[in-house]
């Protein structure tokens, strides 16, 4: 979704929740998203973007190796 149309749906829901009895409620919900969060397991944009580039670098490394064993192949398929 759009950011802004976020932080605007937010600065309502606020104005609402300062005029409205149930103050507490805002605090609530924050506590109940928190928790639920977290049973998610999820990661964090800088968690994500170092295993990618953990991964690319695997995938780089993986074919090299294919291809040395490739030419190791070969080689072996000339001596015969």
């Amino acid at each position: 979704m759009n950011q802004k149309l976020l932080d605007e749906i937010n600065e309502k829901i606020r104005s609402v929740m300062a005029q409205s009895p149930a103050a507490d409620l805002e605090k609530n919900l924050r506590a109940m998203l928190t928790a639920m969060f977290a049973r998610l397991d999820l990661v964090t944009r800088e968690e994500f973007d170092v295993q990618r580039q953990v991964l690319a670098r695997t995938r780089e490394k993986l074919n090299q190796l294919e291809a040395k064993l490739a030419e190791l192949e070969q080689g072996m398929k000339d001596k015969r």
